[in-house]
């Protein structure tokens, strides 16, 4: 600004560009996924009927999407704009939620560590939740296989527990074809076979218990889930910790960058009243005031 007067202090172009530009990917990311959940809601039908989002009996998979898209769109904007509008507001919102985030998630794991029984039972209520919603929702259903697939599991803590659902339960008054079945994530892969028979689960549980091994994972998925994370303790430790270096440090810009706005703002001078420009009717009263 003409006639403005600094003491030095200066907003470092090196963070404010940093800031902006990681941010923006941030952003862009939060956007794609939003995006890409009003697309599956769009496609089962919920935006034209909002109500549907409570008849679900388990998790629909696709408030994952809408929820850390909403969060990444929020913190990418706020640090994208804060940044380069050098706008302080935006930038201790940034700060402060990206802070909160990381308090959760610190939390999280040191609640987790201390009531892993409490959580381990809450993991088997969830699966059990979901697994009796498995047919009312197709992403419910992809996601179910694909966890059953990948950790060569069955159930929360058995094949039992697709009683559960009305589908596969072994009541006499079932009348589905899936009785006393299993969905087909469950069954022990062939690498000879090339397609997927998805009925190689049917009237499994039927079988003797010492029979069904042969067909089916008879490992439930919560001790699956934790033999993996015992494997692989190295990289989920690294990842955790990667991510919250990644928290602090953007926290630490965005206040080092609030800082230097603040110093420079802090540092401004206005002009000398005799440079001033006042105006014209105003010329008798400043030459009288300056004599």
């Amino acid at each position: 600004m003409s006639g403005n007067h600094y003491k030095g202090h200066e907003v470092s172009c090196c963070i404010k560009y940093f800031i902006f530009g990681f941010n923006i990917l941030f952003w862009l990311l939060g956007m794609a996924l939003v995006g890409i959940g009003l697309w599956a809601w769009s496609e089962k039908g919920v935006l034209s009927n909002i109500s549907s989002i409570t008849d679900l009996g388990g998790l629909d998979p696709v408030w994952l999407f809408m929820v850390v898209g909403g969060v990444m769109f929020i913190l990418g904007f706020a640090g994208c704009i804060g940044a380069l509008r050098e706008n302080t507001f935006l930038l201790k919102f940034f700060s402060v939620f990206l802070g909160i985030i990381f308090f959760l998630e610190l939390t999280t794991g040191i609640l987790a560590f201390v009531f892993k029984d409490w959580i381990k039972d809450q993991l088997n209520l969830f699966i059990n939740n979901n697994i009796r919603a498995y047919r009312d929702d197709i992403d419910l259903q992809n996601l179910i296989d694909f966890t059953q697939e990948y950790w060569e599991c069955c159930g929360a803590f058995g094949a039992d527990d697709w009683n559960l659902n009305i589908y596969f339960n072994c009541t006499d008054g079932n009348p589905s074809r899936e009785k006393c079945g299993v969905p087909f994530s469950c069954c022990t892969k062939d690498p000879a076979e090339d397609v997927i028979n998805t009925q190689c689960g049917y009237d499994v549980r039927a079988k003797p218990d010492s029979e069904q091994k042969d067909y089916i994972n008879v490992k439930g998925c919560v001790p699956q889930f934790e033999k993996w994370l015992q494997d692989n303790l190295t990289l989920v430790a690294g990842i955790f910790i990667g991510v919250a270096l990644l928290q602090i440090f953007g926290i630490c810009l965005a206040q080092n960058l609030v800082s230097d706005i603040e110093a420079v703002r802090a540092s401004w001078v206005p002009p000398p009243l005799s440079i001033r420009r006042l105006p014209p009717h105003s010329s008798k009263k400043a030459s009288a005031y300056y004599s």
